[in-house]
């Protein structure tokens, strides 16, 4: 079973890729340091409810989106 932190990750690089978008201009949208933005990305860093609260907000699609691919059974 894929490392769910691991599988969040993907999903927001390549949602960010898809719009053509940097780390810097997801964290300006979201309301979050670019720092926070690129530790996600390579996992080393776990985000909180807030943060994937706003990551959905700035990118436009729904938490769920990020969370595509992880299973909580």
């Amino acid at each position: 079973m894929p490392d769910p932190l691991e599988v969040f990750a993907a999903n927001l690089k390549q949602l960010r890729e898809a719009r053509g978008w940097s780390q810097e201009r997801v964290a300006h949208e979201s309301g979050l340091n670019p720092s926070h933005v690129a530790k996600i990305e390579r996992t080393e860093r776990e985000p909180g409810v807030r943060a994937i609260s706003r990551l959905s907000k700035g990118l436009g699609v729904s938490a769920a989106e990020l969370f595509d691919g992880i299973d909580g059974r």
